[in-house]
């Protein structure tokens, strides 16, 4: 069964997920932390930054990149991982929060990270967040869900969640 919760940011949508894949012992993967490991390792390449949008280096370097969730029961979170390497706590940085809609709008990292997506979610109890997951990853999922949050609520669970993680934003 594929579980697919999309919705705006700071909505709620990953906590949700996470609640219900644990609840009822499903896998959880959470897309944006995809996109987030892609703008990562193309910040890391030069490709791209505040003043950099290098689209076909980061094109050329989705060959390069592999992407796998590990789920560590200590600390009761799924991790990232990157070529191999932990990039949990990095990829929610600013300076990559701040990166990843440029690559999130390069169609061919959209066509790349959703054929990986549905190749994760190819027959396996799974909860899978994330924006366009119910329309275009998982159009036939058996559950979807649109969570909502009025703008005044998601901007304090955001400003929430960077204090938490020691970024100085004010709300």
């Amino acid at each position: 069964m594929i579980i697919a919760i999309d919705g705006p940011a700071a909505s709620g949508k990953s906590t949700t997920a996470k609640n219900v894949a644990k609840e009822l012992g499903f896998a959880y993967f959470d897309t944006g932390a995809m996109y987030r490991a892609v703008a990562l390792y193309n910040m890391r390449k030069g490709n791209v930054g505040p003043d950099t949008y290098n689209v076909e280096g980061v094109i050329n370097s989705l060959n390069s990149i592999s992407i796998e969730f590990q789920y560590d029961a200590d600390k009761d979170q799924t991790l990232t991982f990157l070529n191999g390497e932990n990039v949990e706590d990095e990829i929610r940085d600013v300076p990559v929060s701040k990166q990843v809609t440029k690559v999130s709008q390069i169609s061919e990292v959209r066509k790349v990270l959703v054929d990986q997506q549905q190749s994760m979610g190819s027959g396996k109890a799974i909860v899978m967040d994330g924006r366009d997951i119910g329309t275009r990853v998982f159009p036939d999922a058996e559950l979807k869900l649109f969570v909502t949050a009025d703008a005044e609520v998601r901007a304090e669970r955001r400003y929430k969640q960077m204090r938490n993680n020691g970024i100085d934003v004010d709300l």
